[in-house]
């Protein structure tokens, strides 16, 4: 390197580590005039222009940069950020698939390609990059938890448990680490980390977010133990933290529900065009904890299916569409239901089909499993006739208890108070029954109950129902090597267990808030009889 170059770059790079982007832009603009064949000087003006903002800028600067260098992992990378801040996840995942797993590079390029590899569900693709950047610094805690989660997903249990252990030994406070371990697997009296937890827990140095999930942590252990009263105590005590820090008012949420019923009548699917023929999708909707999860590995083990996993494509084409019309960001979501009901159907249906490429079309049909597609049922028979649509049901003291005791990251704020999830769980039932009513024929309801009473009959009804020819291997769905991102995932590594079926009816003394709710609203929440 020159010394005019070193300093022009070293200005550029001192510019950017300032946040001064006016001195980095113009810095880097002399760079690149004056010495056009410096491959540093294209690599930092991706830099400087994803900075900016820009990531048309970042294409071309990487450009430049690969006709001088090519396959350099560091270009590869700024391509890949740049096609995802354009939104063009199918050029992004092409890169990702395309990238060499043999180069040994830096530990900050392997960590980044993996998070994004993950992102985009190439699960075993992320597990190797975390273990070419462990090579380099082997102790590092960010990157063993994300080793630890890849290796979750993928059913590598033990492994996961080991890793997670590195973690704790490292700092035993990573309240996100001892969380996914409680998860793992059944703890028992014997074997348990309880102790370790609640001492956790007794901590001034905890946060709220780390005493949350020590909360559900314990909660879970108590319950592996067979210690009730414990398990709900700590359990509460999570979800009350975890409401506290929440601006959600359940009200806001059954507006939308019922406006949902008012505007997508019978009327409306009568109206228009017929939307895009295409019958790829099969959707998988439902509240969660209600066995979307299964039914997809039951569904994804046929040879015609692949599962895309929880896609939030169809909304995110939804809100596309709806802004190229005159909505602008201050309109609220109940003008915007109106709105969507305005849409060009075919053009959605085509562009939410052509937003999940190149993940699926390899096979004939995929699986949409984001649960709260629910809300979308009506677009996406108006955008999408012929796609599938699967709903799950489970007992309802059953569904509510499971969501209670499940901690989210974002979705489902209703779930952290009784009160709340009760009136939302009548307002998703009532959504669903409105649905039914307007659609008969379209929605294919799969109870949980049955399909673990009777497996094969159940399979058997839903690969009828979409269309596709009975094969052994979905009863053997276990078997399915297929990465799971659910809070499941670990569970439908196994054949199909009635263990939790009612484990409800163990805290239906603490759900008395809820019951109560569902039995005035006339929902029967009586127990069932237990299955032989």
């Amino acid at each position: 390197m020159g010394s005019d170059e070193r300093k022009l770059f070293e200005l550029v790079e001192r510019s950017l580590a300032e946040k001064n982007l006016r001195q980095a832009i113009m810095a880097c603009r002399e760079l690149n005039v004056r010495f056009p064949e410096y491959f540093d000087g294209w690599r930092i003006a991706g830099d400087v222009h994803m900075s900016s903002g820009k990531p048309e800028a970042v294409l071309f600067a990487t450009s430049k940069a690969e006709s001088i260098r090519p396959g350099d992992p560091a270009i590869a990378l700024q391509r890949i950020e740049a096609y995802i801040g354009l939104e063009d996840i199918s050029s992004a995942r092409k890169l990702l698939l395309e990238f060499d797993s043999d180069i040994d590079s830096s530990v900050a390029i392997h960590d980044r390609m993996g998070r994004h590899m993950a992102s985009l569900d190439l699960h075993a693709e992320a597990l190797s990059q975390y273990q070419k950047a462990l090579k380099h610094e082997a102790d590092n805690p960010a990157l063993l938890f994300n080793l630890a989660t890849a290796q979750r997903f993928l059913g590598r249990t033990d492994g996961a448990v080991e890793t997670l252990d590195r973690v704790l030994e490292i700092n035993s406070g990573d309240f996100e680490a001892q969380a996914m371990r409680s998860s793992l697997k059944k703890q028992s009296a014997t074997s348990n980390h309880i102790a370790e937890l609640e001492d956790l827990l007794a901590t001034t140095e905890m946060t709220d977010a780390g005493k949350t999930s020590i909360c559900y942590a314990l909660a879970k252990e108590y319950d592996d133990i067979d210690d009730p009263a414990k398990s709900f105590g700590r359990l509460q005590l999570g979800a009350d933290l975890r409401r506290s820090h929440m601006d959600y008012r359940v009200e806001t949420d059954l507006e939308v529900l019922s406006e949902l019923q008012r505007v997508y009548s019978k009327e409306f699917f009568t109206q228009g065009e017929p939307g895009d023929p295409g019958d790829e999708p099969i959707f998988i909707v439902g509240l969660p904890r209600t066995g979307t999860t299964l039914v997809e590995r039951i569904l994804s083990s046929h040879s015609s299916v692949y599962s895309a996993g929880e896609l939030d494509n169809f909304g995110r084409e939804v809100m596309r569409q709806v802004r190229k019309t005159d909505v602008d960001e201050q309109t609220n979501r109940i003008e915007v239901i109106e709105q969507c009901s305005k849409l060009d159907f075919t053009r959605l249906g085509r562009a939410y089909i052509d937003s999940t490429r190149p993940m699926t079309g390899e096979k004939p049909r995929f699986i949409d499993k984001l649960p709260f597609n629910y809300l979308y049922v009506g677009l996406i028979h108006r955008a999408l006739p012929n796609a599938r649509i699967v709903n799950l049901v489970r007992h309802p003291m059953a569904t509510c208890y499971s969501i209670y005791k499940q901690l989210f990251r974002d979705p489902y704020p209703f779930s952290y108070d009784l009160d709340d999830l009760a009136r939302y769980y009548l307002a998703y039932r009532e959504l669903m029954d409105h649905w039914q009513r307007v659609l008969p024929g379209v929605i294919h309801s799969v109870s949980y109950e049955d399909v673990v009473a009777d497996t094969e009959s159940e399979s058997r009804r839903l690969l009828e129902f979409c269309g596709l020819d009975w094969e052994d291997q979905c009863l053997r769905f276990y078997e399915n090597k297929q990465a799971s991102t659910t809070a499941s995932a670990a569970q439908v590594r196994k054949p199909v267990y009635r263990s939790s079926l009612d484990r409800w009816t163990t805290y239906r003394d603490h759900l008395k808030p809820v019951e109560q709710i569902l039995i005035e609203a006339g929902v029967d929440t009586s127990a069932r009889e237990a299955l032989p």
